[in-house]
């Protein structure tokens, strides 16, 4: 597909339970994290992204994966 790209989503803490640990997926061109976030269906709304990491740097949900990329996703991290 000339218009897809190919990216590595690993997933993190509560944000495995029930989905997967890493994983290659297809996106169109343009797509942003925070596309690949509402793709994935991880639960936001329970547990908050807290760290997001493109090829190993922080960056933020408007950031447009490139294909080869790999998009880490944290939940937020409680305790005391």
């Amino acid at each position: 597909m000339e218009n897809a790209i190919e990216v590595t989503v690993k997933l993190f803490a509560q944000y495995r339970e029930g989905h997967f640990k890493a994983e290659p997926r297809v996106y169109p061109k343009g797509t942003t994290v925070e596309g690949v976030i509402i793709e994935t269906g991880i639960p936001v709304e329970q547990f908050p992204i807290g760290v997001i990491m493109i090829n190993g740097r922080h960056m933020d949900e408007s950031y447009v994966i490139e294909h080869g990329d790999t998009v880490s996703l944290f939940p937020k991290v409680g305790g005391g």
